[in-house]
């Protein structure tokens, strides 16, 4: 399984729309582990392209501060499972966090 998560300057993006990067986590939901992670650049932010550029890249879940009710259907219409409300805080310390159980969500950070 696959899990992107959008970053600006190396931390969790508040808005997903723009970020800079995304880190990409391929994880053993069974053994709770991180096999491999890398990163892409994001492409130019165009609302609507996201979802699906992701989905191409392989990702099943998407971790974010915030998201726009449009990105979220788009995910929801092509299978993509999202979490939003994260906090902001390093990529790897919330994968960790979403295989144990123990990721905390709030509201979700964005209002679009």
């Amino acid at each position: 399984m696959r899990i992107a998560i959008p970053v600006v300057n190396g931390q969790l993006a508040r808005h997903f729309g723009h970020c800079e990067e995304f880190m990409l986590f391929d994880v053993d939901p069974d053994a709770g582990s991180i096999g491999g992670e890398s990163s892409l650049q994001a492409p130019p932010h165009e609302p609507g392209l996201l979802p699906q550029w992701l989905k191409d890249q392989g990702v099943g879940i998407v971790i974010a501060g915030g998201m726009g009710r449009r990105a979220q259907g788009l995910f929801a219409d092509s299978g993509v499972k999202i979490v939003v409300g994260a906090d902001s805080d390093d990529p790897r310390a919330i994968v960790e966090q979403y295989l144990s159980g123990a990721l905390a969500t709030g509201d979700n950070l964005c209002d679009h």
